[in-house]
């Protein structure tokens, strides 16, 4: 299975970064099987940083992977992955570890939505209401050096 990850950078060798940002699955290196999904990261990283171009970084999964690692698949965004993401948001997730995280991801659409059920402007029900017609993409979140071991760099593609 191809990934991709979006950066401001060529990412031929991905590593596992803690950052200052609350992001939806936890500390990880974040792919998407969706291409424009990662040039969309591209393009908001190298904004973001001020520094370097969008690049995308694609990489060869190994069909192990799902097997050989501890993994959570949310197969939508239901209650589960909502719970996830808001408790790995506020920083506060104390389930247990996992290599790989997969689901969809919170988008600009999306981030409003769960932003007003944390701040308890909404109840969990509406915010699955309102999140059920989104079209999301996925994101694979590789939380360990032994879910890394299973990604194999393919390509780069410098998008200016």
């Amino acid at each position: 299975m191809l990934l991709h990850h979006g950066s401001n950078v060529a990412v031929e060798h991905p590593r596992i970064l803690t950052t200052n940002r609350s992001l939806d699955f936890g500390a990880g290196f974040y792919t998407t099987s969706c291409f424009e999904q990662a040039r969309r990261w591209a393009t908001l990283q190298a904004q973001r940083r001020v520094s370097g171009n969008p690049t995308v970084s694609t990489y060869d999964l190994e069909d192990s992977a799902l097997t050989d690692l501890a993994v959570l698949r949310f197969n939508e965004a239901d209650g589960d992955w909502l719970d996830f993401v808001v408790a790995n948001r506020k920083g506060i997730y104390s389930g247990p570890l996992y290599d790989l995280v997969i689901g969809p991801v919170a988008n600009d659409r999306t981030m409003r939505v769960i932003n007003d059920y944390m701040n308890g402007e909404i109840d969990k029900n509406t915010a699955l209401v309102l999140l059920e017609p989104q079209r999301l993409t996925d994101q694979y979140c590789f939380r360990t050096a032994d879910a890394l071991s299973h990604l194999t760099y393919r390509e780069v593609n410098c998008l200016d």
